[in-house]
């Protein structure tokens, strides 16, 4: 046993409170260097050397004199390319817990605890093991239950639907007339949106996450002048409102996008310092490092990378924090949306956030704070900051598998096993899911342009754990490359739509919507991952049922075993199979519900 790979600590993802009863805990191993785990567990104010008869997981409370410590299996939920990952949940009866882990190789077993390891387990100190000292309900990590069951749809606002010609700035461009740039715009509002609920009812989608709408000079309104005015392109706050309401009335959340990482050039608290200089009222706003401002060759004061038309707002400030503090709740109550999407989030400081929270959730504690971060977000996801973060782990890896060839099957099961290790369970319930967006470039350009492949990638974001988004034409083989490429008119005229895609991507929809295991409702994990074949499956298991999700990405038919004795109901032809052994064409996939 390599007792150098064993790692454990007492702290989230490794140990965590799922709900106000359970307790998760995982244990990271050599890969294929450990045969089976048993998890040693007490209560420390009742830590006895010897079983009693009746001591099993029902216990009574009655009996507390007789209860001592448990040795109970562990699961190996995962692994990657260097580490397996084992796991279990805990109800202590008391709500506290000491724990270790016995770890077999197949010749022996060792105790890995707290203060490292030992043959046997100590008997004469609780000391030695790991602690969970009680589990209050309000240190549980909770996001939105209704973000669970939400399909995202992602709409850059210039460019999905132009329902009112009367608000199109000067100088608006006939609808999908030319290829996007950085400057031109094309008109699109929320009456356009209005007019497309009908389309986002029939596709199955039950939340629509807007690009910034707030009033800005660029068309991708990244560089808020007035955080609490909408920009006239778009409409009025009273169209908004109604957008809002109708969204509602029809089962649809909405959530926004804002910026408070920086602000733009010409924001008022900012105009004021490149008016007035050191004497601006507004100096302590921004990062400034020396006056008069300057923009080239480089700005002379803090931005979002070195863009002089972002300065970065001094977020420690307390009237800068007041200020964005009110925009967080205004939105909230006055229009009733139901997330927050949080730009550059990771450049902005803890305690903000932590206030932010605060804020958002007092003036309506199911609202979904999602914030944009691409790199490991544990410290953001401890349940005082963020309820999700945009998922770009999972995009990486689904792109490297599906589009790019660039990985192999085993390397996919690995990647995604990582991924779900990464967070705790609660937040891969609800963490945001997605192939592209409009900073990247189109999930079907990435697939070169192969449609299989796009089906592939909607079929790996829509049956895995989490809350995914549809880039809006992605479900009608929208192309694009990197921005503004990524950011084209969505096409209205059925003969430049790829019905053939959008029906599949409707299917999809409709079976997530009604086989919940498929959701957020189970266990994930992959039960075969073929190299030759470039096959994989994924299992979904929850007390409803299980299903396997099976993927051919190869460029031949390949027959998949089946991963368990059994017989099988095909999803996506609705026909029994005698057994779950599954035959793929080319760049296909399936799902199958054991029956």
């Amino acid at each position: 046993m390599l007792k150098e790979a064993v790692f454990h600590r007492a702290m989230s993802p490794f140990v965590y409170k799922y709900d106000e009863k359970t307790i998760h805990i995982r244990l990271q191993t050599k890969k294929n260097d450990v045969e089976h785990v048993e998890l040693i567990w007490g209560d420390p104010y009742d830590w006895h050397t010897e079983n009693p008869d009746d001591a099993d997981w029902n216990f009574d409370p009655s009996k507390a004199n007789y209860w001592n410590t448990f040795e109970t299996p562990m699961t190996r939920s995962g692994s990657d390319e260097l580490f397996d990952y084992w796991f279990i949940d805990v109800i202590p009866p008391f709500r506290r817990l000491r724990y270790g882990f016995r770890l077999h190789d197949g010749q022996s077993s060792h105790v890995f605890t707290e203060r490292g390891w030992f043959d046997e387990k100590p008997l004469d100190d609780t000391g030695y093991y790991f602690c969970v000292p009680y589990l209050n309900k309000v240190d549980v990590f909770h996001a939105p239950d209704w973000v669970k069951d939400t399909v995202w749809y992602q709409i850059f606002p210039d460019r999905f639907a132009n329902g009112d010609p009367a608000n199109d700035p000067a100088g608006t461009l006939p609808w999908n007339s030319t290829e996007p740039t950085t400057t031109n715009l094309f008109g699109g509002d929320f009456q356009g949106v209005i007019d497309k609920i009908d389309y986002l009812v029939e596709l199955g989608v039950t939340g629509i996450y807007f690009c910034p709408i707030f009033e800005a000079k660029s068309n991708h309104k990244y560089d808020t002048i007035d955080y609490l005015e909408i920009d006239p392109q778009f409409g009025t706050k009273e169209k908004f409102k109604e957008l809002v309401d109708l969204l509602h009335e029809k089962g649809i959340r909405i959530m926004l996008d804002a910026v408070f990482n920086h602000a733009g050039f010409h924001h008022k608290a900012f105009a004021d310092i490149r008016e007035h200089g050191s004497n601006s009222s507004y100096r302590d706003w921004f990062h400034l490092r020396n006056f008069p401002l300057v923009t080239e060759p480089m700005p002379n004061y803090d931005t979002f990378a070195f863009v002089p038309e972002m300065p970065k707002f001094n977020t420690e400030n307390p009237e800068v924090k007041a200020y964005l503090l009110h925009v967080a709740r205004y939105w909230v109550e006055e229009f009733g949306i139901d997330g927050w999407r949080l730009d550059v989030a990771n450049e902005v400081d803890h305690a903000f956030w932590r206030d932010f929270r605060n804020v958002v959730k007092e003036a309506n504690p199911d609202t979904y704070i999602l914030g944009e971060i691409w790199h490991d977000s544990q410290e953001w996801l401890l349940g005082d900051q963020f309820d999700a973060v945009m998922n770009y782990p999972f995009t990486n890896a689904a792109l490297n598998f599906f589009a790019l060839d660039k990985t192999t099957a085993s390397a996919y099961a690995n990647d995604m096993s990582h991924v779900l290790f990464s967070n705790t369970m609660n937040v891969n319930e609800v963490t945001f899911n997605l192939i592209g967006s409009h900073d990247t470039p189109r999930a079907l350009t990435r697939a070169g342009n192969d449609k299989n492949k796009m089906r592939l990638l909607l079929l790996s974001m829509l049956t895995f754990s989490g809350s995914p988004v549809i880039y809006y034409g992605d479900e009608i083989g929208l192309d694009g490359d990197q921005d503004p490429g990524c950011r084209k008119c969505m096409p209205w005229d059925p003969a430049e739509q790829d019905l053939n895609l959008l029906m599949y991507t409707k299917h999809l929809l409709h079976l997530r919507s009604h086989h919940k295991t498929l959701a957020n409702h189970g266990h994930i994990s992959f039960v075969h991952a073929d190299d030759e074949t470039n096959t994989i499956v994924m299992r979904r298991m929850s007390q409803d049922g299980t299903y396997y999700v099976y993927f051919n990405n190869s460029n031949h038919q390949a027959t998949i075993p089946a991963p368990q004795a059994g017989q099988g109901m095909d999803l996506f032809s609705n026909t029994p199979l005698p057994s779950l052994d599954v035959t793929l064409a080319p760049y296909t996939g399936t799902i199958i519900q054991v029956i």
